[in-house]
C-alpha cells in the first residue's frame, strides 16, 4: 500500500513538472516573438475559386422575422419642413412662457411659412398635413387670443360667432311630409347650382323651419347689406349665382365671424388659405374680414376647386375641409360623388352636413312664398367710396372728416383691427365723401393723421370748453389752425392737435402763459409743410373749410 501511494505521488509531481515547463515555453516564445523581426511575406499568392452563388433561401424570404429589415424610406423634403415647423412652434410656446413676445411671434411666424413652403412640396400624407396646419394655426390662434400679436390689442367682443357653426356636427329628424313637397319645388326650380332632394337636405329644412327659424332669418335680412356686391362678383367670376348661400351657412353674413378653428370673416378663410388668394394679415388689419376682398377670394378658389373636381358638390366639400381631404377620399374609395363619399364615412362630419345646409337654403329662398320667408325687409345695401391712406390713418379722424359717426365708418371697414388704417391702405367711407375727404386729409401733417382730430364747432362751444374735451391746449389749437384770435365761432371746423412740437424759435415767455404770436407756425418737416395747410381761420379760409367737409 506504500509502494502504491509512493508511485501515485510520483506520477502527480511529473505531470505538475511538465504543465510547468509548458507554460514557461509559451510566455517565453511570446516575450521573445515581440523582440523578433516580422516574418517576411510570401512570394507568390494562391489565387481561390469564386464561392458559388448562394440559393435564396424560400424560408427565409417567407418569414418576416429572419427576412432582411427594408430600409425606411427617406424622408421628402416637405416632411423635413413640416418637422422644421414643429419645431419652429414648440420655441414660440417657451418664448410665450418666457414672456419674450416678439420672439414667440417670430418664430409662430416661422412655423406657419414653413407650413406653407411645405404644402407646395407635395406631403406624402396631404390628408395628415392638413390636419397638422390646421392643429398649429389653432394653436397660434389661441396664444393670439391670450395676448399676444394681432389680436393683443383688440376688443374681442368685436368679433362675432358663426351661427351655423354648431349645427354642422349636428343630425335632425326628416319630417316625411316635406319629401314629397320638396321634390315638386326642387322640379320648378331654375338653379345653376345641381339641387338634389335627400334625407339629409329634408332634415335641415325641417331645422331651419322650427328651431333655426330665427337664425335663418336674420342671416337673410343681413345679406341685404352685401348682397348685390356679391352677386356681382360671382358673375365677374363666372360661378353660379347661388354659391351666396355658401356665406350664409359660413358666417350668416357676418363679416367679423370667428369660428373655433380660427377660420375668419364672412367666407370663413383660414389664415394660410386666404394668403393664398391675397387676404393678408398684420397687427392692424385682416383681409379676410373685408367683404369685398374676401368675397373676391373666395369666388377664386371655388373657381379653383370646381376646376379641379368638376362637380360642384365635390368643391363645395372642399372648400369646408381641404381638397386634399376630398383628394384623399376620392383615391380610397374610386368614386368621385359626394353622396356616395358621405354614406361611406370617408369625410369628415362637418363636411357631410356642410353640402346640405347649402342645398337645403337654397331651396328654401328660391320657393320663399312656401317656407314664409316673402318680402322680408333686407338691410340697406352698404355703398362706399374707397380711398387709400398715405399714413397711418385714425379711423376717429376718417369720421371726423367725413361728418360720420364713428361707427358708420368701423362697419364699412371691417377689416381694420385697431381703429387705426396702416399707409396705403384701402379704406371704405360714405358714398359720396371720397374726393373731398381725400383733399381734407391732406390739411393734415401725414404723421399726424394718427392721433390728431378735427372738430366742429358747434352752438355754444367755445375754445375752452372744446381744450377741456381734448386734453389739448389753447396754444396748440391756435397754432395748428392759424387762428388770428383764440376764438371759436360755430360751424367752423378745427384742427385739434396732440403732442404739438414747439418751434425753438417762438417766444417761450408766451408760450409758457398759453398765448402764442400771431404769426406762430408749428414746427414740422419740411416735406410736410405743404401738407399742413392751416384749415380754417376767421375768414375766408374757414368758409373754404366748410364746403370741402361737405
Amino acid at each position: 500500500m506504500g509502494d502504491h501511494k509512493k508511485i501515485l505521488t510520483s506520477f502527480f509531481l511529473l505531470s505538475a513538472s511538465l504543465v510547468t515547463v509548458a507554460c514557461s515555453s509559451n510566455q517565453q516564445a511570446r516575450f521573445q516573438m515581440s523582440f523578433l523581426p516580422p516574418a517576411p511575406h510570401a512570394a507568390f499568392t494562391v489565387e481561390l475559386a469564386d464561392p458559388p452563388a448562394l440559393q435564396p433561401n424560400p424560408y427565409i424570404q417567407d418569414n418576416p422575422l429572419l427576412a432582411t429589415p427594408l430600409v425606411p424610406p427617406r424622408r421628402s423634403r416637405a416632411d423635413a419642413l413640416v418637422q422644421r415647423a414643429d419645431q419652429a412652434l414648440q420655441r414660440g410656446k417657451r418664448f410665450y412662457q418666457a414672456d419674450d413676445a416678439a420672439s414667440a411671434r417670430r418664430e409662430f411666424d416661422r412655423a406657419i411659412d414653413l407650413m406653407l413652403e411645405a404644402s407646395d412640396q407635395n406631403p406624402s400624407d396631404r390628408q395628415e398635413y392638413e390636419k397638422k396646419l390646421d392643429q398649429m394655426v389653432d394653436a397660434v390662434h389661441r396664444f393670439d387670443l391670450a395676448g399676444l400679436g394681432a389680436s393683443a390689442e383688440i376688443d374681442e367682443t368685436r368679433f362675432e360667432k358663426a351661427p351655423f357653426e354648431d349645427i354642422l356636427q349636428m343630425t335632425f329628424p326628416v319630417d316625411p311630409q316635406l319629401k314629397n313637397k320638396v321634390r315638386e319645388q326642387v322640379a320648378a326650380t331654375v338653379s345653376q347650382l345641381p339641387l338634389m332632394v335627400t334625407d339629409p337636405v329634408l332634415s335641415y329644412i325641417h331645422f331651419f323651419e322650427t328651431r333655426g327659424r330665427k337664425t335663418l332669418i336674420a342671416g337673410i335680412q343681413r345679406s341685404g347689406r352685401f348682397r348685390p356686391m356679391i352677386q356681382r362678383i360671382l358673375e365677374e367670376e363666372g360661378l353660379p349665382p347661388e354659391i351666396i348661400h355658401l356665406a350664409q351657412a359660413e358666417s350668416g353674413f357676418l363679416p367679423r365671424a370667428v369660428s373655433h378653428a380660427a377660420a375668419g370673416g364672412m367666407w370663413q378663410f383660414l389664415t394660410w388659405r386666404g394668403q393664398q388668394y391675397g387676404l393678408m394679415q398684420t397687427r392692424y388689419t385682416d383681409d379676410r374680414m373685408d367683404p369685398e376682398r374676401a368675397t373676391r377670394a373666395a369666388a377664386r378658389h371655388l373657381r379653383d376647386l370646381y376646376t379641379e373636381f368638376g362637380d360642384w358638390y365635390l368643391a363645395l366639400a372642399a372648400y369646408n375641409c381641404g381638397p386634399g381631404v376630398v383628394e384623399k377620399a376620392v383615391e380610397r374609395t374610386g368614386y368621385a360623388d359626394f353622396w356616395e363619399l358621405r354614406n361611406r364615412g370617408v369625410l369628415p362630419l362637418e363636411t357631410t352636413n356642410y353640402v346640405p345646409i347649402i342645398l337645403a337654403l337654397t331651396i328654401m329662398e328660391k320657393n320663399a312664398a312656401e317656407y314664409g320667408l316673402q318680402d322680408l325687409p333686407l338691410d340697406p345695401a352698404l355703398e362706399y367710396d374707397t380711398i387709400e391712406t398715405a399714413a397711418p390713418t385714425s379711423m376717429i379722424l376718417i369720421a371726423d372728416l367725413a361728418d360720420a359717426p364713428l361707427a358708420e365708418i368701423l362697419a364699412l371697414n371691417p377689416a381694420v383691427l385697431k381703429n387705426t388704417a396702416p399707409a396705403a391702405f384701402p379704406v371704405h367711407v360714405p358714398r359720396g365723401t371720397g374726393d373731398q375727404l381725400m383733399a381734407s386729409l391732406q390739411l393734415i401733417p401725414p404723421e399726424h393723421r394718427d392721433t390728431w382730430r378735427i372738430h366742429r364747432v358747434t352752438t355754444g362751444e367755445t375754445l375752452a370748453s372744446i381744450v377741456s374735451k381734448y386734453g389739448t391746449s389753447t396754444a396748440s389749437i391756435v397754432a395748428a389752425n392759424k387762428l388770428e384770435k383764440p376764438e371759436a365761432i360755430e360751424g367752423d371746423r378745427l384742427i385739434i392737435p396732440a403732442n404739438l412740437k414747439v418751434n425753438p424759435s417762438a417766444n417761450h415767455s408766451a408760450a409758457k402763459t398759453g398765448t402764442l404770436p400771431r404769426r406762430y407756425v408749428p414746427a414740422q418737416p419740411a416735406a410736410t409743410a405743404a401738407a399742413a395747410k392751416p384749415v380754417m381761420t376767421h375768414s375766408s379760409t374757414a368758409m373754404a373749410g366748410r364746403s370741402a367737409g361737405q
